[in-house]
C-alpha cells in the first residue's frame, strides 16, 4: 500500500523503539507536528517509565545530582506533545508482516503489568542506544557497576554512601583497599565520574564521618587499556585533563588491561591486584545482544543496526535506526558516526524531516554529521574540550568557565527540544531564584 493511499483510509503509524535523547526528540517533534493535527499516529516504545539524560548518570553515580529533578516522565510528556507511550520491551520483529514484538513486563513483585503483544507499524524507527560492553571480562558482570540507565547510577551511589558508613562504624581501621574506587575505562563517563566522586565522596565524609580520613583511606584510580585517556577525543583535551585528574588527587593508568574484577580489587593482565571493592565499568559501549537476530536486519562488530546515510537499515526501507545503535557511514572517513549524543541529537532533527518526505511520497535525503566538538566535565574542577570539531576544519581548544557554559548548553538544548525554548527558560529562572538549602551531595 503506497503513503498516499494509507492516508486516505487510516493515519500512517510511526513507531519509535527507544527513549533516549534521539527517541524521545523524535517523538515529540512527531507529536506536535503530525500527531497533533491527526496526519499521523506516533508511538513511544520504551522499557522505562522516565528519561533522564544519559550524560548525567555520572553525577547520579557521583551523588552530586538528584534524578528527581531532571527525570521526565514519559506517559506526561506523551499527553503534553500528542503521541502515544507504550510500556514495552522489544524482543523481535517480523518485517513481512511489519509488527513490533514485545515481552511482558512486571513489578517489582513479579506481578505482571502487560502481557507479550505485538504492534504493528508502517514505518519503525530503532533508538534503544547502547549497553555496556564487558568483552566478557570474568568477574564484571557480578562485580563491577555499569552506568546505562538511572537504576544503575543510583544503585552505585548506595553502594558508595553504604561503604562510607560502614567504614566509619568498624572497631578495626578502613582495611586498605575498602573505600577505594576503580574506575574501569577513562572515555567522557569514566573521567568525569572520577572528577565527581574527588569531591563528592569527601562531601560524604565531611557530614560527622570522624572514624575516615579522606586524604589516608579514600582513593580513586582511573583504567584504560589505550595509551592516553579520552583516547577518541584530541590530544590536547586528553593531556589537559590528564594534568587536573594527577593534581587532585586521581591516580591514572593508561595501557592497562584488565583481566579479571573480584570483590576486593581489579586484576590487570600483568597480574598486578589493584585494591578496590568499588568499581565502575565504563569501558567501552555496543548495541544490545538481540539486534544480532532482529529479522534478519544487518548488523555491526558491535551489534549496531547498519544504516544508509538516509538512515534506513540496508535491508527494509521501512526501518530506521537512530543514536547509538545505528552504524552510520560518516562522510568523508572510514569510520562511522561516533556514539555521542549530538549525533543523536542530529539525527532525530534530520528524521523530523525525513518523515515529512515520506508522508509526501518525496524521495528520502541522506543525513551528514556535523562535529560541533567535544567537551568533557571535571565537575566543579573544570571543564575542557574543543569546539566546532569539523565543522570548520580546526578545533578551538576552551576550558574554565567558558568551556563550563558551553556544557551545560548542551543539556539545555536537550530540555529546549523536549519542552520548547519559553519553557526551559521560565523553568531556570525560577529554579535558580527558588533554591534551597540541601546537601551538597545525596546521602541517601
Amino acid at each position: 500500500m503506497t503513503v498516499a493511499a494509507k492516508l486516505t483510509s487510516e493515519p500512517y503509524h510511526v513507531v519509535v523503539a527507544g527513549g533516549g535523547a534521539g527517541g524521545l526528540e523524535l517523538v515529540t517533534k512527531l507529536g506536535d507536528t503530525f500527531g497533533k493535527r491527526g496526519q499521523a499516529r506516533i508511538t513511544l516504545v520504551e522499557r522505562s517509565r522516565t528519561h533522564l539524560w544519559k550524560p548525567l548518570l555520572h553525577s547520579v553515580a557521583a551523588g552530586s545530582l538528584r534524578r528527581s529533578q531532571h527525570e521526565l516522565n514519559y506517559l506526561a510528556q506523551a499527553h503534553w506533545h500528542h503521541f502515544n507511550y507504550r510500556l514495552g520491551e522489544v524482543i523481535g520483529l517480523d518485517r513481512a508482516a511489519k509488527q513490533l514484538h514485545l515481552a511482558a513486563m512486571h513489578d517489582e513483585d513479579g506481578r505482571q503489568i502487560t502481557p507479550p503483544s505485538s504492534l504493528a507499524y508502517d514505518m519503525l524507527v530503532v533508538a534503544i542506544g547502547s549497553v555496556t560492553n564487558d568483552f566478557g571480562t570474568p568477574g564484571a558482570a557480578q562485580f563491577a557497576v555499569p552506568l546505562e540507565n538511572p537504576e544503575q547510577a543510583s544503585r552505585f551511589n548506595r553502594r558508595l554512601v553504604n561503604a562510607c558508613l560502614r567504614a566509619n562504624a568498624q572497631a578495626e581501621p578502613v582495611r586498605p583497599g575498602q573505600l577505594h574506587v576503580a574506575i574501569i575505562g577513562a572515555g567522557a563517563t569514566g573521567t568525569e565520574l572520577a572528577a565527581e566522586l574527588h569531591r563528592t565522596v569527601r562531601a560524604v565524609l565531611a557530614y560527622g564521618m570522624d572514624h575516615v580520613d579522606p586524604l589516608r583511606d579514600v582513593h580513586i584510580v582511573l583504567i584504560e587499556a589505550a595509551e592516553r585517556i579520552l583516547p577518541a577525543l584530541p590530544e590536547r583535551i586528553s593531556i589537559a585533563t590528564l594534568a587536573l585528574l594527577r593534581s587532585i588527587g586521581v591516580e591514572v593508568r593508561t595501557a592497562a588491561r584488565v583481566a579479571e574484577v573480584r570483590a576486593d580489587g581489579v586484576v590487570l593482565s600483568t597480574g598486578e591486584v589493584v585494591p578496590s571493592e568499588l568499581v565502575v565499568w565504563s569501558a567501552g559501549v555496543k548495541a544490545p545482544d538481540f539486534l544480532q537476530d532482529l529479522d534478519g536486519l544487518e548488523t555491526s562488530r558491535t551489534n549496531q543496526l547498519m544504516v544508509s546515510p538516509t538512515l534506513q537499515t540496508t535491508r527494509d526501507p521501512d526501518v530506521f535506526a537512530i543514536g547509538d545503535c545505528a552504524s552510520c557511514p560518516q562522510r568523508g572517513s572510514t569510520t562511522p558516526v561516533p556514539p555521542r549524543a549530538q549525533a543523536a541529537h542530529q539525527m532525530a532533527s534530520h528524521m523530523l524531516r525525513q518523515i515529512e518526505l515520506r508522508l509526501a511520497g518525496k524521495p528520502l535525503q541522506p543525513w551528514r554529521y556535523k562535529d560541533f566538538g567535544s567537551l568533557v566535565s571535571l565537575g566543579r574542577h573544570s571543564t575542557v574540550g574543543s569546539l566546532m570539531g569539523g565543522l570548520m576544519g580546526r578545533s578551538m581548544f576552551v576550558e574554565g568557565f567558558f568551556a563550563r557554559v558551553m556544557y551545560r548548553s548542551l543539556y539545555k538544548m536537550h530540555e529546549t527540544a523536549l519542552h520548547g525554548g519559553a519553557s526551559v527558560f521560565w523553568r531556570t529562572v525560577v529554579s535558580t531564584i527558588s533554591q534551597r538549602p540541601t546537601p551538597i551531595v545525596k546521602l541517601h
